[in-house]
């Protein structure tokens, strides 16, 4: 009986720190959505690190935030109160816009392009 207690106890405060972590991440997003002009996002689950939230601002500007879950990631996506996409490709994916920052650092990793020095 005190087992079950226990365990109930500690689910009680995990899905505590999971509805804490799920409201730092949507103000976050919100941040990011003032400072862009609105935004849109995508979950993209990658593994046991957890869910990639992926914004693109109306401006084109983008970024992304990692929660430990897709449950927290999905809930954060829906107190922020964005538009979120099934995929990352098509008109969504086109509003996305890269700058030199973006070129030079693709191009040094990928095919030994000159060094980041921003």
């Amino acid at each position: 009986m005190a087992e079950t207690a226990e365990t109930q106890q500690a689910d009680s405060r995990q899905a505590a720190r999971a509805e804490r972590r799920a409201a730092r991440l949507a103000k976050q997003i919100g941040a990011f959505a003032k400072a862009h002009g609105g935004a849109e996002g995508q979950l993209a689950y990658i593994g046991q690190t957890g869910t990639r939230i992926v914004l693109v601002g109306e401006d084109g500007g983008w970024g992304d935030l990692v929660a430990p879950s897709y449950a927290v990631a999905e809930s954060a996506a829906q107190k922020s109160g964005i538009t979120m996409h099934e995929s990352f490709d098509g008109e969504f994916a086109a509003k996305v816009r890269t700058g030199p920052y973006e070129w030079t650092r693709m191009a040094g990793i990928q095919v030994g392009g000159p060094a980041n020095k921003a």
